[in-house]
């Protein structure tokens, strides 16, 4: 927040500010789901739904569960469709939570996890991953931070900040883990469509000993450039879901009825624009991986899935990443979200998204790469 207050004086004053900290698709919304969305305001379509949300698309999520992994859900038992896959993390988190549990937070990892731990009373429990192992999840690492009041273990997977996709090794390990601790598995998988070549997303539900103790989490703002539109969904055992269901009749109550007719529209129509927007996300990767790792001390992976680089830049002699992220906005006018934002594993990094335009993009990264590259 105190970069973007610094981001917003810098263009006050006149100067040329590149924003590369958001994760909010350039894309517009697909036309199709516009117009549901439109249809359903125009014949009123306006009222409560049910707070499972409307029967068409809780069946449409379950169909798409079965179709992508295999996993099988009661449309009716289920699933919940929610408000964002953001409120639908939290609510899981609600649900399964009492004041004291101890939740597994592999890291770097999105900055809400461990705020949403705590709102439930529980305690967030990092589980860093290290740069140099390319952010591999071990069933070592995990073991070494359980206790006996850990309950869950959060994941993230095409992962954000740092891009990538937990591997089949790994979600063995997870699945193990989970099963011989009695832990319950919160997965959120909101970049499952942005994946690149070779890569293929899995959802640790397919495992026979996580299906019954997995609650998987996702949604329309990152696939369908639905960000504003706020609708998400999570499904997992009828137990589990019954105790989510209960936090968001008492919370938000339910999510928009004519949004869910968008949300229905995005599941059963017209596919090629999420494609469309994938291509252009893996050109970006491609084009800013080569640019950015022509800095001298810089080392950067090359992403798996989601839309963010993140390059280590503690080679290059700044204090932290807060330090360097100033830096960059008063040197080359480009606004990043220092590593040090996603928890143990972050520092040292800095993340750039490339959710932005292409000329946006393109600015951006010549910036930096210029920048970097100069004495500082």
């Amino acid at each position: 927040m105190a970069l973007a207050d610094r981001a917003r004086s810098l263009k006050q004053r006149g100067y040329q500010v590149v924003n590369l900290a958001g994760g909010d698709p350039h894309f517009g919304t697909p036309e199709h789901v516009v117009d549901a969305a439109r249809d359903a305001l125009a014949e009123g379509f306006t009222h409560y739904t049910s707070s499972r949300g409307l029967p068409e698309l809780r069946k449409a999520v379950a169909d798409l569960l079965s179709l992508r992994s295999g996993v099988i859900r009661d449309p009716d038992n289920e699933v919940v469709i929610t408000p964002s896959a953001k409120h639908a993390v939290f609510a899981s988190l609600m649900a399964v939570l009492d004041p004291g549990d101890e939740v597994l937070i592999p890291t770097p990892s999105w900055v809400s996890y461990g705020q949403m731990v705590r709102l439930a009373g529980a305690q967030p429990v990092s589980v860093p991953l290290f740069a140099a192992d390319n952010f591999t999840l071990s069933r070592e690492l995990l073991e070494a931070k359980v206790t006996p009041r850990t309950k869950a273990i959060v994941l993230n997977s095409p992962t954000n900040p740092t891009g990538r996709v937990l591997s089949m090794s790994e979600l063995r390990d997870i699945a193990d883990f989970s099963a011989a601790r009695d832990l319950v598995v919160i997965s959120d998988e909101i970049y499952e469509d942005i994946v690149f070549g070779d890569n293929t997303h899995r959802s640790p539900a397919e495992y026979p000993e996580c299906v019954d103790r997995t609650l998987t989490v996702s949604g329309f703002s990152k696939s369908f450039a639905m960000t504003g539109w706020r609708l998400g969904y999570v499904s997992g055992p009828q137990e589990l879901m019954n105790a989510v269901l209960k936090v968001q009749e008492h919370s938000v109550g339910e999510a928009g009825s004519f949004i869910q007719r968008g949300g229905m529209a995005a599941l059963l129509g017209n596919r090629s624009p999420v494609r469309h927007m994938v291509e252009q996300y893996d050109r970006h990767r491609k084009w800013a991986h080569g640019e950015l790792s022509q800095v001298p001390g810089i080392e950067c992976a090359l992403p798996e899935g989601a839309f963010y680089l993140f390059p280590d830049i503690s080679a290059l002699g700044f204090s932290d990443s807060h330090a360097c992220a100033q830096w960059l906005i008063d040197k080359a006018g480009v606004v990043v979200t220092p590593g040090s934002a996603f928890g143990p594993g972050g520092e040292g990094h800095i993340r750039l998204s490339l959710a932005a335009s292409t000329a946006t993009v393109e600015a951006g990264v010549n910036r930096l790469r210029d920048a970097l590259s100069t004495p500082h």
